[in-house]
């Protein structure tokens, strides 16, 4: 991949060293389907009590796409909700709460009791785990699901919590110099990850 997407350089990356590819647009979709297949064969006794819930930003349209590859394979049309975490994450800018800058906040959707579900989290790159935990926050505070599943796209490693993917799309080792770029049609108009030399 020899050009860095619009996500990359919105990141700050402006190509200093070449982004190297870690998923084509196929790979997403045969990671998804994948994904896809292993939370149906995990929850085939209770597909009924099966929802899922994609972290903003990315892990939304993961969901949903997620929810499409469930509906094509077994004509079961599975909830699909969209999680704000930004007030439950520990890694906010100090400055910026000192200044009473008010954080940007995008609205969770979550249109349906989770209380009872069987729950899977979706999320683009599992890294520290600290996403992955104030999304778990974030949800039990919207009830008590029965069980909560954390699907990710790309795990590239450095966990700072024991937070553990129950289904991965890609693991990639990285470096802490790295960064994983997810792009996605929905969001950024085309799909594709990348990886970046800091």
């Amino acid at each position: 991949m020899g050009r860095l997407s619009a996500g990359a350089r919105r990141h700050g990356h402006t190509g200093g060293s070449a982004p190297s590819e870690v998923l084509s647009e196929d790979g997403i979709s045969r990671s998804l389907r994948r994904i896809s297949h292993e939370i149906l064969e995990r929850n085939a006794t209770s597909l009924d009590q099966l929802a899922l819930v994609g972290v903003l930003t990315r892990g939304a349209p993961l969901a949903r796409r997620i929810a499409q590859n469930i509906e094509h394979f077994e004509g079961l049309r599975v909830p699909v909700g969209a999680l704000d975490i930004t007030l439950y994450r520990d890694d906010r800018e100090a400055p910026a709460v000192e200044q009473d800058v008010e954080p940007e906040l995008r609205g969770s959707d979550v249109p349906f009791d989770v209380a009872g579900k069987t729950v899977v989290l979706v999320d683009d790159v599992l890294y520290t785990g600290r996403t992955a935990r104030a999304a778990m926050d974030a949800l039990l505070d919207l009830g008590r699901p029965a069980a909560i599943r954390l699907a990710i796209l790309v795990d590239r490693g450095h966990r700072e919590l024991p937070i553990r993917a129950d289904h991965v799309g890609k693991n990639v080792p990285t470096s802490r110099e790295e960064t994983v770029q997810v792009n996605l049609v929905e969001t950024d108009g085309e799909d594709g990850v990348v990886r970046v030399a800091n």
